[in-house]
């Protein structure tokens, strides 16, 4: 998997501390559906490069970061920019639609 992977202590520096506008998909090894997905993710991030970051996060590994929020079932893919929380997807997704998101967040007011 080309996508960097992030423990608890990564993700706070990435998201709060830089403020990087990102994806982070929650997902883990033995997950079908998410097996899918990250190869969807994979495709987009160089199209992206340098403008938006693309990370991974095992919900084995990092159970708190995931009960943190409150997010039911893998996969699920979260959007950030500037520190702030700015939606999700779940499940099974088509990459227009992860491109639809990731252009919406880039060109967001916050």
């Amino acid at each position: 998997m080309s996508l960097p992977l992030l423990n608890a202590e990564q993700f706070e520096e990435l998201i709060y501390d830089k403020g990087e506008s990102c994806l982070v998909i929650f997902s883990r090894k033995s997950c079908h559906v998410c097996q899918g997905v990250v190869p969807i993710l994979e495709d987009l991030k160089p199209q992206f490069e340098g403008r938006f970051g693309f990370y991974y996060v095992d919900v084995e590994e990092e159970k708190a970061l995931y009960q943190r929020f409150s997010l039911k079932g893998v996969p699920q893919i979260l959007f950030f920019k500037n520190g702030e929380y700015q939606g999700k997807l779940a499940g099974a997704v088509e990459e227009e639609d992860v491109e639809e998101r990731i252009t919406d967040v880039l060109n967001s007011e916050s």
